[in-house]
C-alpha cells in the first residue's frame, strides 16, 4: 500500500493512496517479527508500501528481488501453509538466451522458494531443479536493501530527521546493513548466504549454477534482525550456533503442533466451517507471542503487531471457553504494565490499563506517544471483567489472589480518574497533546457524534463503557466474595445495581428505539443508532424490556447488510459504508452483538449473525475474516466489499468465529462446580453436528457431540474423565 500524509483531524489515521487489496500479500509472523511478501516471494521496492521484514516496528528488509539471468521468473503459484508456518512459492524460468536465440526454453527450470520466520530471523530456502533433457548453466541473483523505516512512517507520518545509515559490512558469505537511530539504538539486518555466492556486495548476491538433467541445487539465506541498546555495538559472546533453515523449520513445525495439541478440538459436519475455524485458530496461534508473562495475542498485521490492551482482552474473552490459558497471559501482562502514576502525555493515571506498547525508534524518541500509552477508557473495566470470567472458567483462585492488588487499583481508577465529574459514569477526555482523541474501541476521530452530525464534546461517557463497568463491578463482587472480602463484594454489587438503574434512565432514547452512543460533556445524549448498544446486551446492563427492540433493530436492513451488523445504521448522520467506524462491519463487534442477543434469549438472532459472517468468510482469501469490511448491502452472487487498509489477520476478528459458536450454543463453563451448561442451544442450518473434544473443565477433559434437530440441539457426552456435569436448558 502506497501512503501519504493526510491531515484530516486524526494524526494517527492510516493514510493510503492505493489499497492493500490490489495485490495479494502473504503474511508470516513469529513473536516480535512479521513479514509481508508479494506472490513471487519478493519485497518489491518499486511498488513502495508495506511489504518487507519487520521487527519491533522497524522494517529490516525493504527490498528483495529474485532474478534469473536478469529476468523475473514466471509465476506458477504461492501459498502459506494452513498452520501459517511456511510460505511456499513456485516459479519457473522464462525463455533464456542471447541475440534472439533461446538457450534454455521456458519451463525447463523449476524454482521453489520457501520462507519462514523464527526467533527474529527470516529463513529462505531456494531449490532450483533442471527438468529438461540437457545440461543448463545459468545465473541467479538476489538484490536486497534495508531502509529501517519506522512503521508509523509507513502509516503516513512524516519525520523531520532520521538516524544514520551505516556503511555496509561485506564478507564472503555475509552482509550486514546497519542503522543508528535517533534513539541511539543500533539496528542491523544480517544476511547470511549458504553456500557463499560467486559475487556478493552491499546490494546483491549472484550465484552461477550448473545443472545436469534431473539435478537440483539448494541455496539458503538467513535474514536476521538485530537490535542493540544505545552504547552497545557488539553482542555478548555466546556458545549457541546460529540457527539454519532446517533447524528453524523443524522448530517452527514443532511449535505449531504443540500449540494445537494443547487446545481442544472442534469439528463440524461442514468442511467449509471447519476451514473457517482452522484458519482462525492458525491465525491466532501465529499472532500470539510468547512473553515472559505468558502468551499474548498481538492485535494484527501490519499496523498493530504489538500488545494492545483492549484487543488482547477481547480476544482472550472470545477464546476463553476453548483456551483459558490465553486469558491468563493477557491478564498477567496487563497487570505488569499497569500505570502507577499520572503522566498526562501518555494519558496514564494510577491503576489504568495499557492501550498499546511500542518499541520502534519513534516510540523510543517520543515522536509518538505509544511507547507505553494508556489512552483507552475501556481497557481498565474490561481487564476486571476478564479476570472475573477467567476465574469462573478456570477456577484459578490463586492467580486471582496474585492479581488482586492490580484489580483493586483498576477499580480505584474507575471510581476516581475514570469518573471525572463524579456522576457515576466512566468518561474520557484526552490529556495528551498528541494522543487519541476518541478513546473507546471506535477510536477514529469522527466516531462519536450527535443526531445532527456535530461531534460530541468531551468528557465523553460511551454507552459500552458503562456496560463494561457494570460487568467489572459484578466481577469484583464475585471475586471479592471468593477471597473473603464480603464488605467489598456487597459494595460492588450495590454499585452495579445503582449503575444499571442510572444507565437505563440516562441512555435510553425512545425516539430511536435504542441506547444513545454516548453522553457528551454537558450530559446530552448522542442519539444515534449504532452497534455500541449491543454491548449493553452483552454485559447484562440493558433492561429486559429494551432488549427485543434493540435486537430487532440490529437485524433490520438499516443495520444488517446480509453479512453482518454495521457499526452505524444506514440513514444516520455520518453513515458511510466505506468508513472505518461509521457504517463498516467488524467481526468482533458482531460477535459481541451475538453474545448479547443470546444472553437475552434471542439465540435465533445470534445464529443469523453467525450465518452472515460465515457467508462473508467464504469470499475472503483463505477464509480469513479481516479486521473489518465495508457495509454496502449484500448483492446476489457477490461477496462483501473489502476495506482497503484493514489488518488481516486480526486477532479479535479471528477469535470471533469461536465466540459466535459459543453464543449459538449458549455454552457456559463453571470449573469449580465442574459443570457445563447449554442454554437454548441452536445451530445454523448449514451445520448438522459439532464435535468438541478435549474441552478443559478445571483439571478434567470432556468430549461433546452436538446434533442439530429441527427445533433444538441434542447433546451427547462421548467422554468424561472427571464426572463433569453437563446440562441443557431451553
Amino acid at each position: 500500500m502506497t501512503q501519504e500524509r493526510i491531515l484530516i483531524g486524526d494524526q494517527w489515521y492510516v493514510a493510503a493512496t492505493s489499497a492493500r487489496t490490489e495485490e495479494r500479500e502473504y503474511v508470516l509472523k513469529h513473536d516480535e517479527s512479521f513479514a509481508m511478501f508479494d506472490r513471487f516471494g519478493d519485497v518489491a521496492a518499486l511498488r513502495g508500501g508495506d511489504e518487507g521484514l519487520f521487527h519491533e516496528d522497524t522494517r529490516h528488509l525493504s527490498h528483495q528481488l529474485l532474478r534469473i539471468e536478469g529476468a523475473r521468473p514466471l509465476y506458477l503459484g504461492s501459498r502459506v501453509k494452513d498452520d501459517n508456518s511456511l510460505l511456499v512459492v513456485e516459479l519457473m524460468n522464462p525463455d533464456l538466451g542471447d541475440a534472439g536465440q533461446v538457450r534454455v526454453p521456458k519451463s525447463t527450470l523449476h524454482l521453489l522458494r520457501a520462507k519462514l520466520l523464527w526467533r527474529g530471523a527470516c529463513h529462505e530456502h531456494l531449490r532450483l531443479t533442471n527438468h529438461g533433457g540437457d545440461p543448463v548453466e545459468t545465473q541467479l541473483s538476489l538484490s536486497f536493501d534495508a531502509d529501517f523505516v519506522d512503521l508509523f512512517e509507513l502509516r503516513g507520518m512524516q519525520r523531520d530527521r532520521h538516524g544514520e545509515k551505516l556503511a555496509p559490512q561485506v564478507g564472503t558469505d555475509e552482509v550486514v546493513l546497519g542503522y543508528r537511530g535517533l534513539d541511539g539504538a543500533l539496528r542491523r539486518t544480517r544476511l547470511h548466504f549458504e553456500p557463499p555466492p560467486a559475487r556478493l556486495d552491499a546490494s546483491g548476491a549472484e550465484y552461477r549454477v550448473s545443472l545436469s538433467p534431473g539435478e537440483e541445487v539448494h541455496l539458503y539465506l538467513t535474514m536476521r534482525c538485530e537490535r542493540l541498546s544505545p552504547g552497545v555495538d557488539t553482542e555478548p559472546a555466546t556458545n549457541e550456533a546460529p540457527v539454519g533453515y532446517e533447524t528453524a523449520l523443524r522448530e517452527t513445525m514443532q511449535s505449531r503442533a504443540d500449540a494445537r495439541g494443547s487446545q481442544c478440538e472442534i469439528e463440524t459436519s461442514n468442511p467449509l466451517v471447519n476451514r473457517w475455524l482452522d484458519r482462525s485458530w492458525s491465525d491466532l496461534v501465529m499472532l500470539t507471542t510468547a512473553l515472559p508473562t505468558g502468551p499474548y495475542p498481538y492485535a494484527g498485521v501490519p499496523w498493530y503487531s504489538t500488545t494492545f490492551g483492549r484487543d488482547g482482552i477481547l480476544t482472550a474473552r472470545e477464546m476463553l471457553w476453548v483456551d483459558p490459558a490465553l486469558a491468563r497471559g493477557v491478564l498477567a501482562f496487563l497487570a505488569a504494565t499497569q500505570a502507577t502514576r499520572h503522566e498526562p502525555q501518555r494519558d496514564a493515571e494510577p491503576g489504568k490499563i495499557l492501550h498499546e506498547a511500542r518499541r520502534g525508534e519513534m516510540a523510543e524518541t517520543g515522536e509518538i506517544p505509544f511507547g507505553r500509552y494508556y489512552g483507552s477508557v475501556d481497557s481498565t473495566p474490561l481487564f476486571i471483567a476478564l479476570a472475573g470470567a477467567y476465574l469462573q472458567r478456570s477456577g484459578d483462585l490463586a492467580f486471582i489472589r496474585e492479581l488482586w492488588p492490580h484489580l483493586r487499583a483498576a477499580l480505584q481508577w474507575i471510581d476516581r480518574d475514570g469518573d471525572i465529574d463524579g456522576d457515576g459514569f466512566c468518561e474520557y477526555a484526552r490529556r495528551s497533546s498528541d494522543g487519541l482523541l476518541q478513546q473507546g474501541w471506535k477510536d477514529s476521530h469522527d466516531s462519536v457524534f450527535h443526531a445532527d452530525g456535530r461531534m460530541a464534546e468531551p468528557p465523553i461517557a460511551l454507552v459500552e463503557v458503562q456496560a463494561y463497568v457494570f460487568s467489572a463491578r459484578m466481577a469484583m463482587a464475585t471475586m471479592a466474595r471468593r477471597l473473603g472480602d464480603t464488605a467489598l463484594a456487597g459494595a460492588q454489587l450495590r454499585a452495579a445495581q445503582t449503575l444499571r438503574r442510572q444507565f437505563r434512565q440516562a441512555y435510553w432514547c425512545e425516539s430511536i428505539g435504542t441506547y444513545a452512543i454516548a453522553l457528551d460533556g454537558a450530559k446530552r445524549r448522542c442519539e444515534v443508532a449504532t452497534s455500541n448498544a449491543a454491548h449493553a446486551l452483552w454485559t447484562g446492563i440493558a433492561a429486559p424490556e429494551h432488549a427485543p427492540r434493540i435486537v430487532a433493530q440490529l437485524l433490520d436492513e438499516r443495520f444488517y447488510n446480509g453479512f453482518g451488523v454495521r457499526t452505524v445504521a444506514a440513514g444516520q448522520p455520518r453513515y458511510n459504508p466505506m468508513s472505518y467506524h461509521n457504517g463498516s462491519i467488524w467481526p468482533h463487534d458482531n460477535a459481541i452483538a451475538a453474545a448479547g442477543m443470546a444472553r437475552y434469549g434471542f439465540t435465533d438472532a445470534a445464529v443469523r449473525v453467525m450465518s452472515g459472517l460465515f457467508d462473508a468468510c467464504l469470499h475472503f482469501d483463505q477464509y480469513r475474516l479481516p479486521e473489518l469490511f465495508c457495509g454496502f448491502p449484500r448483492r446476489a452472487g457477490e461477496g462483501p466489499t473489502l476495506y482497503p487498509v484493514a489488518c488481516s489477520p486480526q486477532a479479535w476478528a479471528s477469535a470471533s468465529a469461536f465466540s459466535l459458536l459459543r453464543s449459538c450454543l449458549g455454552l457456559s463453563i463453571d470449573a469449580d462446580a465442574r459443570r457445563i451448561e447449554l442454554h437454548s442451544p441452536k445451530l445454523p442450518d448449514f451445520v448438522q453436528w459439532v464435535r468438541v473434544n478435549q474441552l478443559p473443565v478445571g483439571e478434567h477433559r470432556v468430549d461433546l457431540l452436538l446434533q442439530r434437530y429441527q427445533r433444538n440441539v441434542g447433546v451427547e457426552v462421548t467422554r468424561n474423565d472427571g464426572a463433569v456435569g453437563v446440562s441443557v436448558s431451553l
